[in-house]
């Protein structure tokens, strides 16, 4: 299965049915692909062909959408870039994919002026929105070659399923990015197993309030379309815009990492908008507190799921959904199943499993690595064989979350490998010390690190910012972290920001606080 696939049923079930709204645009699905195809054909009489790279960077929006069908299309590979990160951080990703031709919007003008004073293959620039086009490269206007291009679809070179379809770049160990390579095969396995799992349906509304350049969202731009659901899009994650377009629109189900959701939960007056079309909220991208969850289902009363994936996965591994047998349960033991990482997703086989490669006890306390296979699974990374070698073993690639497992098969991450704080020959995971600093009420965000300790080795310490009106002192959160844990996990220090750092797709950016507070090479 390809993704060219995907938009021609849709197209041949509900070309009258509206597709995608954007920033007061509308389109039927006939309107959506016909533009999807202008673009194929543009980009064709470009020169642009199979196995080429083509970038994109731009906030969320109807082009986005268009370009991730049109690119595929004419089998070429789009090439998905953080537009939060420097020019001189682009331009390594963009030299590591040989990209030729970028799509970008005019409001990243000066970074695009930055861009193309460095090294790059770029030799052709696409510009969306209002404005002139500037003449940095071959410039054109994304809706003029739109105009210019036939609605019908180009002729299609032969794709096989294994052919790659996306590049998206995360950092690497040597601090070379690495090109996650995504097949048609990764893509469209992906979307169907969402469909089942989630029960996706021509009935839905997602909002992408989450990046586009991100997989917690991208996932959904063809689950969605394969079964004929609205896109509700919006360009950026601000809190009121995203909660009055979800009334607006009706808006069924989404999936936004756990920063976002925290923010829509604590925005004022949430309780005024009308969330009763709201059936499912899909939390992904990072690790989640209890109560977190809980804010969740009584703002939005609705089913909430559990994710957790990686790039590398297309993204989804597993899913919090209950079993039938669980779900008879009572409210408070159906919950402890809910917050935990959950069960592997459809079409994936996942151990936990020892150093020595054997699985740990389902015991719900046995710690192990996490490692799994399947038609998600990347085939590597770009152009970075030995990379590829370290994380994909005999077939399984090994993605150093560390969990625990229970008798019902339910696993439950308790940190990144990488993470664990060992302190007094003690192992403390942070993801735990975090899920009790969340259930403080004056806390708003927390993350936890380990930073050297000369008597300990590394000591347990608290970043956090407090709600709006609110004061804690460093003894208050540290007593109540002990009321709650084992003294020797509570943090010893607590800091105190007004806002923690973020990464481009809105998760806390550990890396950064790690490389702030901890001067040992080591633990950054």
């Amino acid at each position: 299965m390809i993704i060219p696939f995907i938009l021609e049923k849709a197209v041949s079930l509900y070309a009258d049915k509206e597709a995608v709204v954007s920033d007061g645009q509308r389109f039927t699905y006939q309107q959506f692909a016909d533009r999807a195809y202008g673009l194929a054909n543009a980009l064709r009489s470009m020169g642009i062909g199979k196995g080429d790279r083509v970038a994109i960077m731009r906030q969320n929006s109807h082009e986005y959408l268009e370009s991730y069908f049109a690119v595929a299309q004419i089998g070429a590979i789009l090439n998905l870039l953080n537009f939060r990160l420097s020019p001189e951080e682009l331009a390594l990703i963009l030299k590591d994919s040989g990209a030729c031709l970028l799509i970008t919007d005019r409001r990243f003008t000066e970074p695009v002026k930055s861009l193309m004073k460095l090294e790059t293959d770029l030799t052709r620039i696409i510009w969306t929105g209002k404005g002139e086009s500037l003449t940095l490269a071959e410039s054109v206007d994304y809706e003029d070659i739109i105009r210019a291009g036939t609605g019908s679809p180009p002729p299609m070179p032969l794709i096989s399923d294994d052919d790659v379809a996306h590049l998206y770049y995360t950092s690497g160990t040597t601090g070379r990015p690495k090109g996650v390579m995504l097949s048609h095969r990764n893509v469209c396995t992906h979307a169907l197993a969402a469909i089942a799992e989630f029960r996706l349906g021509d009935h839905d509304n997602w909002i992408h309030a989450a990046p586009l350049f991100h997989l917690a969202d991208a996932w959904a731009t063809f689950a969605i379309t394969w079964v004929g659901g609205k896109h509700v899009v919006v360009p950026d994650f601000d809190p009121p815009r995203v909660l009055s377009s979800m009334q607006q629109e009706k808006v069924t189900i989404t999936n936004m990492i756990p920063t976002m959701l925290n923010m829509l939960v604590n925005t004022p007056h949430v309780e005024s908008y009308d969330f009763s079309h709201v059936r499912t909220i899909l939390s992904g991208g990072a690790p989640i507190a209890p109560e977190l969850v809980k804010k969740i289902i009584e703002t939005f009363r609705c089913e909430y799921i559990q994710t957790y994936g990686m790039t590398e996965t297309s993204p989804y591994l597993t899913v919090s959904i209950l079993k039938e047998r669980l779900s008879r349960l009572p409210t408070e033991e159906q919950f402890v199943y809910r917050v935990k990482t959950g069960r592997p997703f459809l079409g994936v086989l996942l151990k936990v499993v020892r150093e020595d490669r054997t699985e740990i006890t389902a015991d719900n306390n046995e710690v192990g690595e996490i490692i799994v296979k399947g038609d998600i699974v990347t085939k590597g990374y770009w152009n970075q064989p030995q990379e590829t070698a370290q994380t994909i073993k005999e077939g399984w690639l090994y993605t150093g979350d560390m969990a625990v497992v229970d008798g019902e098969g339910y696993v439950n991450i308790v940190d990144r490998k990488k993470d664990m704080i060992i302190t007094g020959g003690e192992n403390v995971y942070s993801v735990e010390v975090e899920n009790v600093l969340y259930s403080h009420p004056s806390l708003l965000e927390a993350a936890v690190i380990g930073v050297p300790d000369p008597k300990w080795g590394e000591a347990v310490k608290a970043i956090v910012a407090l709600r709006p009106g609110h004061k804690a002192t460093e003894d208050e959160i540290i007593s109540h972290c002990k009321q709650h844990i084992a003294g020797y996990k509570a943090p010893k220090s607590v800091d105190f920001v007004s806002e923690l750092p973020k990464t481009g797709s809105g998760k806390i950016y550990k890396k950064g606080l790690k490389e702030r507070y901890c001067p040992d090479p080591k633990k950054s």
